[in-house]
């Protein structure tokens, strides 16, 4: 039986809302009111939507890709499918290193904010502790099978944004209605700047495009949840900001901003909640990265283009286990090393790239006839939202810094040498199968 038949379609509408929310809302999101409020000023809440509307541009193009396949593999499916093996493994190569410098980076956040809460864990072992035994028990959880991996994304979904809510629903009730200080317009270099950091406050949607063989009408709900999941996190970010913009008036030189705000209005009980709900928040991006990035090698794998051992799927629980083990072990590594500043950096600028591939794979797909048949959502505007979004996301690669630019020619070129090495090697057992004295 095939890998596709044995698959279990137990992500539905809400599952996959809350993975794509899950996916974008982490661990930023405690320290971005400080930084936004530094660039924009009084007009902080208002820049989200300014940003969330540039986004959708991206997010409606992964909305069109995703109306046409039932297949896993998000991004790297849609840049296979419109310009071929190498670049469609260049771009699953890039996020699944994206993927891992996000969970070695949130793993030490996570471990950040549990030793404000328990002071030994902010200890060399107390973090080590940490570390290993959340990374260890969502394995384990996303290695029993997808149905429970989905249930858990939806319960830290729903830890993450119950905090937040009444962060933002107490601080609107208490909080005086005041001005949010004088409006900021960036500079040339600020906007740069401004565009980078909102454009990756909202990424991480493209994380619920991976798994779509396990979702339940795929072509038809994964439109829907992206969308809906932009709606969402914008409305929660600008509350969020307006909220903390008003109870403290220098937010921009708070290092721990909604910590802060919430103990002007809430007291000390405030500023637990909030710590406490920063820890719920970065384990349900993992448990989300865990559940998503495995089924990438995955797809990678069931393709050639990396070992098969890695597109096996478990016999009892149907989930892609050898997968799931290297990319929990790599990630728990990674996290206690802490020397992954040169991933980071490469990930900032990969994410860009996949989005860039993604959405130039529009143009190219609707050339497609088979593709087109398949397809449920249209992007409107014809070229101009695919186009705009493709050319936005060169813009901001533009922007990016030399360290950046460095490491992500490396990850690149790592890549090449992998898909090399993977296609002599398939060569090699195509010839062996062929040759009589072959096994």
């Amino acid at each position: 039986m095939s890998d596709q038949a044995q698959r279990t379609r137990a992500i539905g509408l809400g599952a996959l809302l809350a993975l794509a929310v899950n996916g974008v809302i982490g661990s930023a999101i405690f320290a971005l009111p400080a930084q936004v409020a530094r660039l924009f000023g009084g007009a902080a809440p208002v820049s989200y939507f300014g940003a969330a509307v540039v986004t959708l541009t991206i997010v409606l193009c992964f909305a069109e890709l995703g109306s046409r396949f039932e297949r896993e593999g998000g991004p790297y499916l849609y840049a296979r499918e419109a310009f071929g093996p190498f670049i469609g493994f260049q771009a699953g190569w890039l996020f699944a290193l994206s993927r891992l410098a996000s969970v070695a980076a949130i793993s030490n956040a996570s471990a950040a904010y549990a030793g404000h809460l328990v002071p030994w864990l902010a200890t060399p072992l107390g973090r080590m502790l940490y570390i290993s035994v959340t990374l260890l028990a969502l394995m384990l959880l996303n290695l029993r099978g997808v149905r429970q991996g989905a249930l858990a994304v939806v319960l830290l979904a729903i830890g993450k944004l119950l905090p937040l809510g009444l962060f933002v629903g107490a601080g609107l009730y208490a909080v005086p209605a005041t001005g949010l200080g004088p409006v900021v317009l960036p500079s040339l270099e600020g906007a740069g700047e401004a565009a980078l950091l909102l454009v990756f406050a909202f990424g991480g949607f493209e994380t619920a495009s991976i798994p779509t063989e396990e979702m339940v009408s795929p072509r038809r709900h994964l439109p829907v949840a992206l969308v809906s999941s932009l709606v969402i996190t914008t409305v929660v970010y600008a509350s969020i900001q307006l909220v903390a913009q008003r109870a403290v008036p220098d937010l921009a030189q708070s290092p721990a901003p909604l910590a802060t705000a919430a103990a002007v209005f809430l007291g000390a009980p405030g500023a637990l909640l909030i710590t406490l709900g920063a820890v719920v928040s970065t384990l349900g991006t993992t448990s989300g990265n865990l559940l998503v990035a495995p089924r990438l090698l995955h797809a990678l794998a069931t393709h050639g283009q990396l070992p098969r051992a890695l597109g096996r799927l478990h016999p009892r629980f149907q989930t892609p286990h050898v997968a799931l083990l290297l990319f929990s072990g790599c990630a728990w590594a990674l996290a206690l090393s802490s020397n992954f500043g040169a991933l980071a950096a490469a990930s900032s600028m990969g994410r860009l790239l996949v989005f860039a591939t993604s959405c130039a794979a529009v143009l190219v797909l609707r050339r497609q006839p088979a593709a087109n048949a398949e397809r449920v959502f249209t992007v409107p505007g014809g070229v101009a939202v695919p186009g705009f979004a493709a050319a936005l996301c060169l813009l901001l690669l533009a922007g990016c810094t030399r360290p950046q630019l460095l490491a992500t020619a490396t990850a690149v070129g790592v890549g090449a040498l992998l898909y090399t090495v993977a296609r002599a090697l398939a060569a090699r057992s195509a010839a062996e199968a062929r040759s009589p004295t072959g096994p």
